[in-house]
């Protein structure tokens, strides 16, 4: 009777995932914080992005900003004061209003932890004011023309008071003002959205989305193909994406994306705190074999850390030169009798099965130059980050995600002062920063096109990053799912999702 009754909860579950209103999502990818002031990763983000609701939004498919909790806005004549109201029908999900003391809690706090993502509002706002109910103020330190695209970004996103104390982070879910609310989550195993009651917004068009973690692509793909999830989002080996497209009943839908990869050096690190050490890298890694033999074409070499195709982006980087790498060694002391010994550092899960290839090409392709030796390490994203923060590491892989379509989200984060430290590269230069400063206060494309140009070659000359290649979107879904846009914003919105 027992044996029975199991087979018949297990009838059930499958039932209940058939069901239009259940569709399952694999990923490989890990949660790391779901609160906004402390929440720097892609998939934590996009989590946020589908259970809180922003201050602006984008048009969906497109890079279009649009009023979402602002309904509108004023900016003073000086470009320094943004008066914004607030529409008075939002909620959060245990029916706390979201107003101006809700905006001022929020912002003050993420700048008050200084957590990750927090100097994207410390290095600019200069105070915050509640001038009533439903008007929130904000002054500017400078001005910057691309203010209002931050705050499309989950660290602008308000929380619940009564729910995200004032002086810690918070290491719950949080208190739902999107289209859905969180019901389970089991880190690393399972995260469930259901339909959130109290948005303000359309309803999701599937009311239950679970969410389920894997281990490895390998897991991933099987899951996929035995019908276990619906969709796989976030990371199947190239591989296989391309094996899929020829799986009847599978979609494979891929995209461009501003997604790029690169390597951090640490410029406070001996021996990386030597410029020709870090010239003689970027002359030697061998973007070509990553892109082609790892990413069988689905990837393309980068040598800017402003994406190919968004404005401003130069090609400033040289491409590889193994013969001009060892000239710049021997300037700095190196030889085949004196080789530079360095370590590499990787993350073997977070970006999915291929990192550990990658980093055997990128040290075979310094190795080539018959100086450069190198030790192989790393260590699960959790700590990784740790490291990253602490200057433990001094050449590393990292990722970037937009969290705002303007050159500028590539070139800040990276090269001021507050974000260098931030991304682990602890890069300082006053004059960089003061150019990237004129060109956030800059009103016409063209003036700020010609200075973020600049800012690529000073980076290209003193190498604090390396750009390796510019990435594709892709997902992989059963025919009978709907509502699948691979956008520019990289957002990927789990409420638009339906069974056919």
């Amino acid at each position: 009777m027992k044996k029975f009754m199991i087979i018949i909860g297990l009838l059930l579950v499958v039932f209940s995932f058939a069901s239009k209103d259940v569709i399952v999502v694999g990923t490989t990818d890990k949660i790391r914080t779901l609160d906004p002031a402390n929440c720097y990763d892609y998939f934590s983000s996009n989590i946020l992005q589908n259970v809180l609701s922003g201050p602006v939004d984008y048009e969906i498919g497109t890079a279009n900003i649009k009023p979402w909790l602002f309904e509108s806005w004023d900016v003073s004549d000086d470009g320094l004061v943004y008066t914004f109201h607030i529409r008075k029908d939002a909620y959060f999900e245990d029916g706390t209003q979201i107003d101006a003391n809700v905006f001022k809690y929020s912002f003050d706090r993420v700048m008050k932890l200084n957590g990750d993502p927090a100097f994207l509002l410390t290095d600019v706002v200069e105070k915050t004011e509640v001038v009533d109910k439903f008007t929130f103020r904000v002054t500017l330190k400078s001005k910057f023309s691309a203010f209002v695209s931050v705050l499309g970004y989950t660290v602008a996103f308000p929380v619940n008071p009564k729910v995200f104390p004032e002086d810690n982070f918070f290491e719950g879910a949080p208190s739902a003002s999107g289209p859905y609310k969180i019901t389970e989550w089991i880190r690393d195993i399972r995260i469930v959205l259901e339909e959130n009651p109290k948005y303000f917004g359309p309803k999701p068009k599937t009311p239950k989305i679970i969410i389920q973690f894997y281990e490895n692509a390998q897991q991933l793909r099987l899951a996929l193909e035995t019908g276990e999830v619906d969709i796989a989002y976030r990371h199947l080996d190239p591989r296989d994406i391309l094996d899929l497209k020829n799986v009847p009943g599978i979609k494979v839908y891929l995209g461009a994306s501003p997604q790029i990869r690169y390597l951090v050096v640490n410029v406070k690190q001996k021996p990386f705190d030597n410029p020709l050490v870090r010239q003689a890298i970027a002359l030697a890694v061998d973007r070509e074999t990553i892109v082609n033999d790892i990413f069988v074409g689905l990837a393309k070499p980068l040598y800017s850390m402003v994406p190919a195709g968004m404005w401003s982006h130069e090609d400033v980087f040289p491409k590889r030169d193994l013969k001009a790498a060892v000239e710049i060694l021997k300037v700095a002391g190196y030889t085949k009798d004196n080789p530079l010994v360095i370590d590499l550092w990787y993350t073997p899960s977070h970006y999915g099965t291929t990192e550990a290839d990658v980093a055997q090409v990128l040290k075979e392709s310094l190795e080539q130059t018959g100086v450069i030796k190198v030790n192989i390490k790393y260590a699960e994203w959790s700590t990784y980050v740790e490291y990253f923060l602490n200057g433990t590491m001094g050449l590393f892989l990292l990722g970037w995600y937009p969290d705002y379509l303007d050159p500028d989200d590539y070139l800040w984060p990276f090269l001021s002062i507050n974000g260098a430290k931030s991304l682990g590269s602890f890069y300082e230069n006053k004059n960089v920063e003061d150019l990237m400063v004129a060109a956030r206060a800059a009103t016409d494309q063209f003036s700020r096109e010609m200075i973020y140009k600049l800012v690529q070659n000073f980076h290209a000359a003193e190498v604090p990053y390396i750009p390796l290649w510019q990435g594709s979107a892709d997902c992989e879904a059963h025919d009978y799912i709907d509502g699948i846009i691979l956008e520019p914003t990289q957002i990927f919105r789990y409420y638009i999702l339906e069974r056919k």
